[in-house]
């Protein structure tokens, strides 16, 4: 479990304590690997191996976007320590991992520190139609497999018609090649980065949560993928002792 803490938030993530808005990222800066990618990766395979079918779903009508995902991010790899030769994949950790892509978001939670989200439009809304969600922080793929954004978004209070709007052009506005980036911050009272909860159960806040001994840091970046035209939501999950 140790492994797991890194030592600092990236820079970027420090400079306000508050939350902030969007803000662009570099074409290619939506995967990342860390210190802890070894020991964030057996934990998800871990997940993968004994509670899948809490952590990873699809639409089968989504399976050409997913697989459209595996492909740009193999793309990506080979400037990220992996190498990718011959139909495989030797990853950072030393692992060898063979693409399938008739189960990409699998494959894609063999690869990757990060948890990855496919919205696609639906009418008025972006719909979650995909998910390999390894390190939930305190909600469930299962009670959000499906919905629009809104849907996703309950029972949160500050998710109210306005920001819903406001939200929904943010997606429908983010351009392939050019992907956008936020970060939140949260307070946990462990290391567990498998921290599933029913919306009907929130998790309880402490009165002064700077008193938890971790910090629990997301980077969340929102990327169009250009033929599909789905919207990958991509998670970094960053753990640091307060």
């Amino acid at each position: 479990m140790n492994a797991i803490v890194q030592n600092a938030l990236p820079p970027e993530m420090l400079e306000t304590t508050g939350l902030p808005g969007m803000a662009p990222a570099a074409k290619h800066d939506w995967l990342r690997v860390d210190e802890a990618y070894a020991a964030q990766l057996q934990r998800r395979l871990a997940l993968l191996e004994t509670q899948r079918a809490d952590v990873l779903w699809m639409d089968p009508a989504a399976l050409k976007a997913a697989r459209e995902v595996l492909d740009q991010t193999l793309a990506l790899l080979p400037d990220m320590g992996f190498q990718v030769r011959a139909g495989r994949v030797v990853c950072p950790d030393g692992r060898t991992v063979t693409p399938d892509h008739d189960a990409p978001l699998l494959t894609l939670g063999q690869l990757v520190q990060e948890d990855i989200c496919l919205l696609h439009k639906q009418g008025d809304e972006h719909v979650l139609v995909g998910a390999v969600l390894c390190f939930p922080a305190s909600w469930r793929l299962a009670e959000k497999a499906g919905k629009p954004l809104i849907g996703i978004h309950e029972p949160v209070a500050e998710y109210d018609a306005d920001l819903a709007r406001r939200v929904q052009r943010l997606f429908d506005g983010v351009r392939a090649g050019r992907p956008l980036w936020r970060f939140n911050r949260l307070w946990y009272d462990d290391a567990e980065l498998h921290q599933p909860r029913s919306s009907t159960a929130p998790r309880r806040i402490r009165p002064d949560q700077t008193a938890a001994p971790y910090i629990r840091s997301e980077r969340q970046c929102v990327v169009r993928m250009p033929v599909s035209d789905v919207v990958v939501f991509s998670i970094h999950t960053y753990v640091v002792r307060t």
